[in-house]
This record gives structure tokens, C-alpha cells and sequence, in this order.
């Protein structure tokens, strides 16, 4: 099998034709030797050696298979899963424990939380993990492009034209959701005051009858989704194209006890992967953080300042908590567990709806009677950085309680622990 880098369209990959196998493999043979040598030289050495790798914790891995039906998405996590088992096992890693998830919402937060060691998901996701300390190692040669639809016969050429029509996309945090609201932020406008209305679903084959039954003047679907529905014979034309971003792709985080160049060898030489490039039609690529750059861009980003709260940085919650302030982080347990700031007060926050300055919190869920009755209290909402909507959204909603203190950390945790300032958790 030979991994190749993409041979066009990106930035800072090196000369080409470097055949980046070849380089893994003598690395590899190497270390291969000196493990062997290391063996013969003293067995008591690896038996503890061995006890100590059974009793560390097994990798933490995510596998998200992108907007694909339910079927699909489990046949692809299930290949991830041997291909990562097989790969690993004669490295004598402690083991593995692999979850499925179909939330990239969710997956965008653990990135800033670094709550798994290893993301296996679309560019979106493996983007901002690669913004906060992870690094890519392997992905499929399989790019993505959002593409705009409508009608052959439709009077719509173009997003300008496409104004006050009905708009069709797949949940808002899939990778072409995320790709056309950064183009349509682009044209300095935004998806909400664009289209009249915005019709959401999971699947993007499950736009095409909002197309065919006219329910949808427009709908934005994976440039392989439209090619596939033009090759049936759909009457279908497309009026606007991002710009491609990497296929599904695989990112370990920075000094997770099996790094990039484990995992770089072990896929070179893995019979599995091998077997999953082929029943994907698709080569395997090495990408670099420079590969990300565009789609780590997009990120919906909260506003700079928030009516009626204080906007504070690190240094300025650490001086609030000296003289009594309260901590509210309104992130998930999960994420609280892994690292949170020390004293902190866990009440999440259940998001549903948009993220926009005027979203509708009705959809949402906030528990504001976990929060301390008095309203004078000098409350700091925070979550996992200015991408994250949560502690925004859990700021409004204790400014509307009558709270009069309200203290909004944006740079959340990520900002706090970039910042040095000491932390709780597991990876404390």
C-alpha cells in the first residue's frame, strides 16, 4: 500500500513524488530493531514493561463517518475500529476504547476539551482539533465540496439570486452546513436573514424530495451527493461551490502515549486499512496542519461582546474567584471530568437551537435554579472558547433572570489552561 500526499490544491506539502511510505517503513524497520535487541537484552524489562502498559489507560478514540445513512456510518466505524486494533496491537499499547458519534456538535466541543486522544472524523471536526493541539496523520483522498442545488428549470443561478428562497441543509454542525454558512458569511450576509426559511434534516439524500416536491427552492448537499443525482438523471443544476476541504481523516492528540509516527507506521503496513481504502474506492493521503487552514476558519465564532455582561480574560477570572465569584461551567460532564477550572460549578447547558446572537433559547434547556438565588452574585459562565455558544447563551439567560452581575469568560477552559493557571481533572 503507498500513502501518498494530495497531489494538488494545497499548501506547504513538500516536493512531490516523495514516497512517505518508504520514509514510515525504514522507521518502522528501525525501531523494529531496537525493540527486538532491547528484548533479547533483559526479559525482566519487558515483562514490566508489559504490566506497566496493561494497567495505563486505553486510548480514547472517536470515530464520526460523516453525513452518511445509519447503516453506512456503523460499517465504517466497525473498519476504523479493527483497522485501529490491528494496527496498534503489536506496538503493545494499553488498548483502545472506540465510541461512535453522529454529534459533531458534541465532537467540535471535545476537540477544545481534548477529551479523546484520537479523532477519526470529517474536516470540520479533525480542523479544530489540529487548532487545539492535535495533530493530522492519515486521511482519505476523497475531498469535499459544499454544493448548492436547485432545479434545472429554476430562475436561481447564483446565492444572490438564491434571497428570500427556501433552504434546504443537513444538521447545521455537518461539514456542509459549516462549509456553505462560511461562504454565505463570505457575501457578508448570513443564512438567516439570506433565505426565508431554512429546512433542516439528517440525511442529505433526504434533500431531494424537498427539492421535487418543492418545499425547497434550494439545497446544499456534498459535491459527490450532487454528482451521483445528476448521473440518475435528476434534473438538477448546481449554482454555487466551496472550496474543497480533506476527506474523512484521523488526528492524535499531542503527547498521546501512541503519537503520529506510530500511527503512521502501523497504517502503512496495515492488511485492514488496506481493505477499508478499497471498499471506499480511495487512496490514503498524509495531511498537515496547513491542510486544515481553510475549514478551521469557518468556525461559528460568538460575538466580542455580550449587552448587559462583562467580557473577561483569564487573569480577570482568577481575581474574581479570589474574592468570591462563582465558576459556572456549562459544558458536558464528560468534559468537566477531563479538566475544569478548580472550584468550579457544573450546571450544562443543553443546546438546540441556532448559533446566532438572536437565537431562540425556548428550544434549549438551562437549569437557572441550580444557579445561586442571589442576584447580586458575581457569576463567570464559561465553556470551551469563542466557538463555543453555551456559556454566551447561559449568560443571556441569567441577564434576563435579573442576575446583575454577569461575568462572561469567552476564551472558556482552553484559554484558562493555555494560560498556565492550575486546573482539576484527569489530564491535570
Amino acid at each position: 500500500m503507498r500513502l501518498t500526499r494530495p497531489s494538488s490544491g494545497y499548501e506547504g506539502l513538500g516536493a512531490p513524488g516523495v514516497r512517505w511510505v518508504e520514509i514510515i517503513k525504514s522507521r518502522t524497520v528501525v525501531a523494529t530493531s531496537v525493540a527486538v535487541l532491547s528484548a533479547y537484552c533483559s526479559a525482566s524489562d519487558a515483562s514490566a514493561q508489559t504490566a506497566a502498559a496493561s494497567a495505563a489507560p486505553p486510548l480514547r478514540v472517536l470515530v464520526n463517518p460523516g453525513d452518511n445513512s445509519e447503516q453506512s456510518r456503523v460499517v465504517l466505524y466497525s473498519a476504523w475500529k479493527v483497522v485501529l486494533e490491528q494496527a496498534l496491537r503489536k506496538h503493545a499499547t494499553a488498548g483502545l476504547d472506540v465510541i461512535l458519534s453522529s454529534d459533531a456538535t458534541a465532537d467540535l466541543g471535545s476537540t477544545r476539551s481534548k477529551l479523546h486522544d484520537i479523532f477519526i472524523a470529517p474536516a470540520h471536526v479533525v480542523g479544530s482539533a489540529v487548532r487545539y493541539g492535535y495533530q493530522p496523520v492519515v486521511g482519505l483522498d476523497k475531498p469535499v465540496q459544499a454544493v448548492l442545488v436547485a432545479p434545472l428549470n429554476s430562475s436561481i443561478g447564483n446565492l444572490a439570486q438564491a434571497e428570500g428562497k427556501r433552504l434546504g441543509l443537513p444538521l447545521q454542525d455537518s461539514v456542509v452546513t459549516y462549509l456553505v454558512r462560511g461562504e454565505v458569511n463570505a457575501a457578508n450576509t448570513t443564512i438567516k436573514s439570506h433565505f426565508a426559511s431554512v429546512y433542516d434534516t439528517r440525511y442529505q439524500d433526504a434533500l431531494l424530495p424537498c427539492l421535487q416536491v418543492r418545499r425547497c427552492d434550494v439545497v446544499a448537499v456534498e459535491k459527490g451527493v450532487f454528482e451521483r443525482w445528476v448521473a440518475a438523471g435528476e434534473p438538477v443544476k448546481a449554482i454555487m461551490e466551496s472550496k474543497p476541504v480533506p476527506g474523512l481523516s484521523l488526528a492524535v492528540r499531542d503527547g498521546a502515549k501512541t503519537g503520529a509516527a506510530i500511527l503512521q507506521g502501523a497504517l502503512a503496513d496495515s492488511q485492514p486499512f488496506a481493505n477499508l481504502l478499497r471498499s471506499e474506492n480511495a487512496k490514503a493521503v498524509v495531511y498537515t496542519p496547513a491542510d486544515f487552514k481553510y475549514v478551521a476558519t469557518l468556525g461559528y465564532f460568538t460575538p466580542r461582546a455580550l449587552p448587559g455582561a462583562n467580557v473577561v480574560d483569564a487573569a480577570d477570572v482568577a481575581q474574581l474567584l479570589q474574592r468570591g465569584g462563582i465558576y459556572v461551567d456549562t459544558r458536558t460532564e464528560a468534559e468537566f471530568k477531563v479538566g475544569h477550572v478548580p472550584g468550579a460549578v457544573l450546571v450544562p447547558y443543553l443546546e438546540k437551537s441556532a448559533k446566532e446572537a438572536d437565537f431562540d433559547g425556548s428550544q434549549d434547556k438551562f437549569d437557572l435554579a441550580r444557579l445561586v438565588p442571589n442576584r447580586d452574585a458575581e457569576l463567570i459562565f464559561a465553556c470551551n472558547g469563542p466557538e463555543c455558544w453555551k456559556s454566551f447563551k447561559a449568560s443571556k439567560a441569567a441577564l434576563n433572570a435579573g442576575y446583575r452581575k454577569v461575568h462572561w469568560f469567552r476564551g472558556g477552559f482552553p484559554e484558562w489552561r493555555s494560560s498556565g493557571m492550575k486546573f482539576a481533572g484527569a489530564n491535570h
